[in-house]
């Protein structure tokens, strides 16, 4: 599972690292670090444009909505996808083969339990470098035409365009924090990701792995990243385990 991360990377990187253009560097000019992003928030996307065929920054929310759902708050939000049963689950299998992005990040928390205490331990996993990487994700837009016969024309308008991060088993080095982790890509697979033109699940399906860099570390941190309000540099500070 991935329920919080960071992307603290400046935009300039980021631009050159997925290959955006001058659109992009317009568009996320002010984008701020962030330190402890959390489901429901809006989070930084590239996907392919479907009239240009260009990649395009996209900030969606994070919590995917299916487009066929009723309402957009109906259930706990779809902010992780299983990447096993992808093709299988009506929440995702036409996003996969229809609507693949890359979310932006550089780490992301995981919490450890221990059977000696009911605390969790967070853990910032990072590359050594803090290089940039991407998650796999899905996205889809929902929209309030047709939700319900009577709904008012204000709700007509309404469209959420949101993601999911796509999960896998966890590699050999992080298995001890947790047993799942998000699925990070190479850069030399973020185009087959993207390719609208390949829509069947099985010919992406090795993308879908754990990614065992040994470059990847997990860190210890404070339980001051639990709170969600906390959104500062000290959620990363590394510090001794909280039940060493």
């Amino acid at each position: 599972m991935c329920g919080r991360f960071t992307l603290r990377t400046p935009m300039t990187v980021l631009i050159e690292q997925f290959q955006l253009g001058l659109e992009a560097a317009r568009q996320l000019a002010l984008f701020e670090p962030r330190y402890n992003i959390a489901p429901t928030q809006d989070i930084l996307t590239v996907r392919v444009d479907s009239k240009s065929g260009e990649r395009e920054a996209a900030l969606l929310r994070w919590g995917l909505i299916p487009s066929w759902t009723k309402e957009p708050q109906a259930g706990p939000p779809l902010i992780n996808a299983r990447g096993e049963t992808l093709a299988e689950k009506p929440s995702f299998r036409t996003a996969v083969r229809r609507r693949r992005c890359l979310i932006a990040a550089d780490g992301f928390y995981e919490w450890q339990k221990s059977a000696a205490s009911t605390k969790k331990q967070p853990y910032y996993i990072h590359y050594g470098d803090n290089r940039p990487f991407a998650f796999a994700g899905l996205w889809d837009s929902w929209s309030a035409r047709g939700a319900t016969a009577k709904a008012a024309p204000a709700a007509d308008a309404l469209a959420i365009e949101s993601c999911t991060i796509v999960t896998t088993l966890a590699s050999k080095a992080l298995a001890s924090v947790h047993d799942r982790m998000p699925v990070i890509l190479e850069p030399a697979d973020y185009e087959l990701w993207l390719d609208p033109a390949v829509q069947d699940p099985a010919a992406i399906g090795h993308l879908i792995a754990p990614n065992d860099n040994e470059a990847i570390l997990a860190e210890p941190v404070s339980t001051h990243v639990n709170r969600v309000a906390n959104d500062d540099p000290q959620c990363i500070q590394v510090q001794r385990a909280l039940f060493d």
